[in-house]
């Protein structure tokens, strides 16, 4: 009888139901998932950064959970938290709508800002709150958002804006739609400035927040699956009459069509925006780390991998290591000047070897060397920035249609300096080179690239391009998307950029799609590498009616690095082993990374004025 006790509900043969019985648990210690219906505990989820431990599930998060989970412990200083609306159109009961909010939520407004520390790295920080009126954006939302920005601006730090919105605030009718144009313009001056703003978008992000200050963001993350877009699915499904597909509006749907940057996970994303802040540190502090980390490690790295062996380098060698074992004031003074006389001298070392090695390898005509630039495991452009640099982090989309997969770019290092590298890409498989449209790139690739090289050019960034293509898509939807403006527009924003701009031929360099990635500074090739106007194949076919004859006219057409070296086309012939793949890259490696550096020197000591008359002169020459 006691055990009969214990239970409300027996079935009708007088058993007891377990499964008709509730378990005995504190209140509030389980939740249900919306998702999937499971039952969780909710110090796992919060433990878990508010993610359903079933089914992956994203909950939405409280502004100050936010910040705890992204802004290191104890530096967080909240700005304007006092600001309240004034209720402009007198709507009735918005007042006392608001006063409810603020009581249940402790929060004053949709949105908390502030300032405080990313793994140490400084930056102002907003984060909107979807328990306010679903975060929607009113007069002092606008407000805390402007005067955030405009304090970052004079205070020279980036801004890392959280949305999550369901738009502009409707009782505040036009005065909210305002807020749009007054956040944009704020967002304005602060990238004039030359300052990062950075948008993570969330779930859900919608209205005039979508068409304002989140889709601003010099670089734009977003959670997996989080709703962003203009109107919502519900007002579409309505307007067209239509059932939308799965996965519209979604982060992942964005991503395809060229509108994010990247997708982050929310236990990742503290250290990718550390990652992304620390590669848009002031000028002064990225030269400070490079004396510090970079520039002696860096000189002893290509030292001892640098197999040009002269008594000079050797004794180069001994100072540096010396100067790297005391790292102490004076010392480490006279130790990055002896590295970077070392630099120097490996740059003198190349540049000998280049042009005394016999380039001409007689056994390769110029038909064999387009042979070889096709070779299947020739290394492609993604094994370049893999061996070369360090903290790449990609980034997608043309902010217009689509993202191209055959052209892959984002920010790094090189030896410790913040560059933008971007790269025509081919696989290296019969399948990467199908997602990859066989390195031949669609309009959105070249506006993707160029959006880069922008972006590289106000964060004051040096640009590598790695150039390998066949050609541009020639294809119907190429067409209606504009190839030709796509490559024009490159070729007149490239030719004004003021930052320094190093292109590299790497293997094909097929007429103008090759040449939309190399209006540089210098242009280099690899020994067997080939640029031309066009195939040789579609050479032969148009003046001699016969596409066999491609043997023949690559020959007529001179287009191996030789021959462009001659008439000043290029700058320099970066010598081969005598079988160049992933194995033997290293040794093509040697040559470059000196030579990068020593081009990085000479350039980055040019006024801005003197890199765009430098690269319009040595164009007008040809």
């Amino acid at each position: 009888m006691k055990l009969h006790n214990m239970f409300k509900k027996t079935n009708k043969s007088g058993y007891i139901s377990i499964r008709n019985t509730k378990p005995e648990v504190p209140e509030g210690l389980l939740r249900k998932c919306n998702k999937c219906g499971a039952a969780i505990m909710a110090d796992d989820v919060k433990k878990g950064f508010y993610i359903c431990p079933k089914c992956g599930g994203y909950f939405r998060v409280h502004a100050y959970r936010r910040i705890e989970q992204i802004v290191d412990e104890g530096t967080f200083e909240e700005w304007n938290h006092d600001l309240v609306t004034t209720n402009p159109l007198e709507f009735p009961g918005y007042q006392e709508k608001m006063e409810a909010l603020q009581e249940k939520t402790r929060l004053q407004e949709a949105i908390v800002t502030g300032a405080g520390c990313i793994d140490g790295e400084k930056t102002a920080i907003g984060v909107c709150d979807g328990r306010f009126l679903m975060a929607s954006m009113g007069e002092v939302v606008g407000e805390k958002i402007a005067r955030m920005v405009e304090r970052a601006t004079k205070e020279r730090m980036p801004v890392i804006i959280f949305a999550c919105s369901g738009g502009a605030r409707m009782q505040e009718g036009i005065v909210s739609l305002m807020q749009m144009a007054k956040t944009s313009a704020a967002l304005k001056r602060h990238s004039d400035a030359g300052q990062l703003f950075i948008s993570v978008l969330t779930d859900p992000t919608t209205g005039g927040v979508t068409a304002s200050f989140a889709m601003l963001g010099d670089i734009i993350l977003a959670e997996p699956k989080a709703l962003i877009g203009f109107a919502g699915p519900r007002v579409i499904e309505q307007t067209i009459g239509q059932k939308l597909p799965k996965g519209f509006q979604r982060s992942e749907f964005l991503l395809e069509h060229g509108f994010v940057d990247r997708i982050v996970k929310r236990e990742e994303m503290k250290e990718e925006l550390a990652r992304i802040l620390k590669l848009h540190r002031k000028p002064e502090q990225h030269e400070l780390d490079r004396m510090n980390a970079g520039t002696i490690d860096a000189a002893e790295k290509i030292m001892s991998e640098y197999d040009v062996e002269t008594s000079e380098a050797a004794e180069s060698d001994k100072n540096a290591e010396a100067s790297a074992e005391s790292g102490k004031g004076a010392e480490m003074s006279a130790g990055s000047e002896k590295a970077s006389e070392m630099s120097a001298g490996f740059a003198r070392n190349a540049e000998e070897t280049v042009q005394t090695m016999d380039i001409t390898r007689k056994a390769a005509n110029a038909w064999e060397r387009v042979q070889l630039s096709r070779q299947k495991d020739r290394p492609v452009g993604e094994e370049y920035i893999e061996t070369m640099f360090t903290d790449f982090v990609e980034f997608h989309g043309d902010r217009l249609y689509g993202d191209d997969e055959a052209i892959i770019g984002g920010a790094a290092r090189f030896g410790g300096m913040p560059v933008t590298v971007i790269a025509q890409a081919k696989g290296r498989t019969t399948k990467e080179n199908i997602e990859h449209n066989f390195g031949m790139p669609s309009p959105e690739g070249y506006r993707k690239a160029l959006r880069l090289m922008k972006q590289a050019e106000k964060f004051n960034r040096p640009v590598i391009c790695f150039v390998d293509t066949p050609g541009a898509f020639c294809g119907l939807e190429a067409e209606e998307r504009g190839q030709g403006e796509a490559i024009a527009r490159n070729l007149y924003e490239m030719s004004g950029l003021t930052v320094p701009v190093l292109s590299i031929v790497i293997g094909e360099g097929g007429s103008g799609g090759a040449l939309a990635m190399a209006v540089a500074d210098e242009v280099w090739m690899l020994e067997n590498s080939v640029y031309s106007i066009l195939s040789p194949e579609g050479f032969a076919s148009i003046l001699w009616k016969d596409s066999k004859l491609a043997n023949q006219a690559a020959e007529v057409m001179k287009l191996t690095a030789v021959d462009l070296k001659e008439m000043g086309i290029i700058e320099k012939v970066i010598p081969e082993p005598e079988i160049l793949t992933k194995h033997t890259l290293y040794q093509v490696r040697k040559v470059m990374e000196t030579e990068i550096t020593r081009f990085l020197d000479d350039y980055t000591g040019m006024t801005k004025e003197q890199l765009t008359e430098h690269r319009y002169k040595r164009f007008r020459a040809m």
